[in-house]
């Protein structure tokens, strides 16, 4: 059972093969000695009965589906529906396997009842969940009991239902609810199908009298606490772009334990006829407890009924128990609920924004509901009352945690919720969840604040509280039992402000962002999470938490002095999502608008949305660009022009790259990203421009033959390699690889032939990376046929470099890491990807045959996402090469078929920069036309529409 409720069944579904063997040794350890007194038979034969009950659930199933899909029905419906035809179905088994009602007069009959549990038991049941059943009797089964029993779960398996079983006594159930956490709480939603109902009514009575005092806490806790354990589980925020509908945080799960804490606490001792009056009522339990207003009551039937209609959807769609709201299923569900597109919206997208609000309505209940049933447990109890005491700046203490001594003050001085979050951020208090429940009932008074200059400062506060002072990494990890306030744990405040809705009332153009998804398989959370989550690493980056991993960010930002404007700047880098156009243009005219609000001056309110216009720029150059192109420098020095935005603007790239999602950052992108820095940093402080390039090669040079003489090489092999390179090569490389590709010309010299190939792979793991340099003879095709046989290894290209020598021969090298964007490490990894390119180089494997015939499946629920397909051509950039982007679904052959397209028009590749974002590629080449210049206009406008020619005819093959 690992559907619809915890699992205290005995005996979880079986195959076919075991259930016989199985069962019976379950339920006939558990029979008694005594005689047998009722001789009891089947009413028909198993067989007759596995008929009649299978033409009548296939039609009624088909029934109450078309209903739904109809829209004549809805989600909470359709799920009682369903609980009634199984409870139908079941009562039907029950006496068609001989068991009576009712007690016979005579006595003879065992007191016994068969019970929904669970979610079943609640009154709701999704197509393909578990039916958990539970068998309930006065004393240990008998023979012909058992037989009955099991004629029913053979029939229930073979109907083709999940079905979860167990066999009890009512001591035996409370034995394992006293025991067991899930027990317990799946006998809360137990509801009698069949027999004497009772059993039941002394069941319910038992264990209301089991869940008093200490037993009762401990039950709520311990609730709280496994919904905790499972949201780290699944992701632990709700903004997951393919969310776990009924496990996930803000999911259905979130609202059964409500229900189970809600009765736990003040429904215990309904009666059997109020029990299926709360399943008739169709509403979560929690609004039916006297806790909520009449507007959180109407908002949780909404969200209540949406997340079935979703869960329904998902089950009717896949055909199975899935509860994952993957991306193919996403647009599917968003149609059949009557989603279109709206503006800039696609109907998927507003679906799944719709989705994401319902999950945080989830969290916001939670909030509410939750603090006043913990309330109600301590007056219960009577022995720990609350400890009320006085708090700083005129608040109040509850057992620690800051709290609000009027809440009507929220309303009457709105500013105040600002005042009370600040000296919970000063004195690092949490806050008491009663106030978490009244700051969220204030929400919609919070609007006035927009323009408030007091709630704007306290914000800011809010938004960057100050980083931790770390003196040396050593001192970050506290001693054991050191209970001093380490300011690298400080509260993080930022969620709260969202989840509590302050942020969508304050920022102008931040409702436009919560909750919207981005549909390209590379970020993990909506676009509000995400920038959320950058704020943090920011947050992180600053206490020195990431000093090992980021320690040039560290640095930089240990000398930060404009804090608030990168905080700012971080906060809004992405508001200008899903409104067409480019997002970084409008963020930074809305980044206006709120600094103004705000109340920052003109120059502060410049640096930041500066800062959200090119909050991509170090990145896409790094990642997509020739960094050792002087002329790329030199733009992109004139367009950043200030050190200090230059840092900031380097910080805010880290943060936002890191937020996507833990594969998103490696280490030979932090490698990028800092030499990147370096080269404009020298612009900046002249040093680029005082030295002249061929001053720079002599110096490389003179060093390089320095270092070749040290170690041993002959002058003859020295002199010789010196006359190869052009000054490009010299300023390409760092010392280290100089000297690497000497040895390998130094080989190629000793191998006597000029048709020999020299392969080189030196592993690089402290950059994440693995470096190949290839020497030989130059020909056609030569770079194609190398990245497909990186392919055919399952390496990633991430850089590559193409050196034509002096003599005519190359020296291509190019950066590539494993599916997890790591080095490859292993001798035997080495090996293959060694013979590999060889024999493809020699010939002896056929690239274009091999890839074709290869097995790269895409995940199914990836196959959905529209990556378009585009070809740009920019011949202003560099001053020695035409830069051809292609981006494109990213597939194992699209490197290949891309150069197989650029030799075949006879173009020279000098570099290329592989970057894949998700399902889209992005493949930058600077090429050259076979005379080694620029591309003429025709020759560009020839160049696109033969890279679109090959990107459509992979799409169709692929289709």
């Amino acid at each position: 059972m690992k559907n619809d409720s915890p699992d205290i069944l005995t005996n979880p579904p079986e195959p076919a093969a075991n259930k016989r063997a199985v069962m019976s040794a379950h339920l006939t350890s558990t029979a008694p000695s005594r005689p047998d007194l009722s001789g009891r038979q089947p009413a028909i034969p198993r067989q007759d009965a596995l008929e009649r009950l299978r033409t009548e659930l296939g039609i009624q199933r088909e029934t109450i589906r078309q209903q739904f899909e109809q829209r004549e029905t809805n989600g909470v419906e359709t799920a009682r529906n369903l609980a009634l035809l199984m409870d139908r179905i079941i009562e039907k088994l029950a006496r068609y396997a001989g068991l009576p009602h009712t007690l016979q007069e005579n006595g003879t009959d065992e007191v016994f009842c068969l019970c929904a549990t669970g979610g079943y038991g609640a009154g709701l049941l999704a197509p393909f969940s578990d039916v958990d059943l539970l068998f309930l009797t006065a004393e240990a089964p008998s023979k012909d009991l058992i037989e009955a029993i099991e004629y029913i779960l053979y029939t229930l398996w073979d109907l083709g239902l999940r079905v979860g079983h167990a066999t009890r006594t009512i001591e035996s159930a409370l034995e394992m609810a006293r025991t067991d956490q899930t027990s317990c709480t799946t006998l809360l939603d137990i509801r009698p199908l069949y027999g004497q109902k009772t059993l039941v009514l002394t069941l319910q009575e038992k264990l209301e009298t089991h869940l008093k005092g200490p037993a009762l806490e401990q039950f709520v806790l311990q609730a709280i606490t496994q919904r905790e354990d499972r949201h780290r589980r699944f992701g632990d925020t709700p903004y997951l772009v393919e969310p776990h509908i009924k496990e996930g945080k803000g999911g259905l799960r979130d609202l059964q334990v409500l229900n189970w804490i809600g009765y736990a606490v003040l429904g215990n001792g309904l009666s059997v006829k109020s029990n299926l009056q709360r399943a008739q009522g169709l509403a979560p339990a929690c609004t039916l407890l006297g806790l909520l207003t009449k507007r959180e009551i109407s908002r949780t039937h909404s969200l209540w009924n949406f997340l079935w209609t979703v869960r329904l959807n998902l089950h009717y769609i896949t055909g199975r128990n899935e509860e994952r709201l993957t991306f193919d299923v996403q647009p599917i569900i968003g149609a059949r609920m009557r989603y279109g597109n709206h503006g800039h919206q696609r109907g998927v997208e507003r679906f799944m924004r719709h989705h994401f609000l319902m999950a945080r309505a989830v969290m916001r209940l939670t909030h509410v509901f939750q603090p006043a049933i913990l309330l109600h447990l301590r007056n219960q109890l009577q022995q720990r009352p609350p400890r009320v005491e006085p708090g700083p700046d005129g608040f109040q203490r509850i057992d620690g945690c800051l709290s609000l001594p009027n809440p009507l003050a929220l309303v009457r001085e709105p500013v105040t919720v600002f005042h009370f979050l600040d000296c919970a951020r000063r004195h690092q208090l949490a806050l008491h969840p009663a106030a978490i429940q009244q700051i969220i009932r204030f929400e919609r008074h919070s609007a006035s604040l927009r323009h408030n200059g007091e709630a704007s400062a306290l914000f800011i506060k809010l938004l960057c509280d100050p980083a931790a002072e770390l003196p040396s990494p050593a001192a970050a990890t506290p001693p054991a039992g050191d209970d001093r306030d380490h300011r690298q744990d400080r509260i993080f405040w930022l969620p709260l402000l969202n989840e509590t809705g302050i942020l969508s009332h304050l920022l102008p153009g931040w409702s436009r962002i919560l909750g919207r998804t981005q549909f390209d398989g590379y970020h993990i959370h909506t676009v509000d999470a995400h920038t959320i989550e950058a704020v943090h690493i920011l947050r992180m980056i600053e206490q020195g938490r990431m000093a090992d991993e980021l320690p040039l960010a560290y640095r930089l930002a240990r000398t930060m002095t404009q804090r608030p404007l990168l905080y700012l700047a971080t906060l809004l880098h992405d508001i200008g999502k899903g409104r067409g156009g480019n997002h970084s243009e409008i963020g930074a005219d809305i980044a206006t608008q709120i600094c103004q609000q705000l109340g920052l001056s003109a120059s502060d309110t410049d640096t930041v949305s500066w800062l959200v216009l090119h909050h991509l720029l170090l990145s896409r150059t790094a990642f997509s660009r020739d960094i050792d192109d002087p002329q790329t420098i030199l733009d992109l020095a004139d367009t950043i022009q200030s050190p200090k935005r230059l840092r900031m603007l380097l910080l805010l790239s880290i943060a936002d790259i890191r937020a996507v999602g833990p594969r998103a950052w490696n280490a030979w992108k932090a490698t990028l990203l800092g030499r990147l820095y370096t080269r404009i940093a020298d612009v900046l402080e002249g040093g680029l421009q005082a030295q002249e390039d061929d001053e720079r090669v002599d110096h490389n040079k003179t060093f390089i033959q320095q270092a070749l003489r040290d170690e041993g090489m002959p002058d003859a092999d020295i002199t010789h390699f010196m006359k190869l390179g052009r000054p490009g090569y010299w300023l390409g490389f760092d010392p280290q690889s100089h000297v690497r590709h000497a040895r390998l010309v130094c080989r190629h010299r000793a191998e006597g032939r000029e048709d020999a190939i020299i392969v080189d792979i030196a592993p690089l793991p402290d950059r994440g990376i693995t470096e190949l340099t290839v020497f030989c003879k130059d020909q056609p095709g030569l770079f194609s046929r190398i990245t497909s046989a990186l392919a055919l290894c399952g390496a990633s290209i991430a850089d590559a470099r193409i050196h034509t020598l002096n003599n005519g021969m190359v020296l291509d090298t190019f950066w590539f890491h494993d599916p997890y964007g790591q080095a490859f490490m292993e001798a035997e990894h080495l090996d293959r990807l060694h013979n590999t390119i060889v024999q493809v180089m020699e010939g002896a494997i056929d690239p274009k045959e091999t890839l074709s015939a290869a097995n790269f499946p895409l995940p199914r629920r990836l196959e959905a996402l529209h990556i378009p397909s585009r070809v740009l051509i920019d011949s202003d950039a560099s001053e020695n090469y035409t830069i051809v982007e292609v981006n494109g679904r990213d597939r194992p052959a699209l490197l290949h078929n891309i150069t197989t397209t650029l030799s075949r028009l006879k173009l020279h590749i000098s570099s290329a920069h592989i970057m894949t974002y998700g399902l889209r590629a992005v493949d930058v080449f600077y090429v050259t036309n076979a005379d080694g210049h620029k591309l003429t206009a025709s020759a560009e406008d020839e160049l696109q529409t033969a890279l679109l020619d090959t990107l459509h005819t992979m799409e169709a093959d692929a289709d």
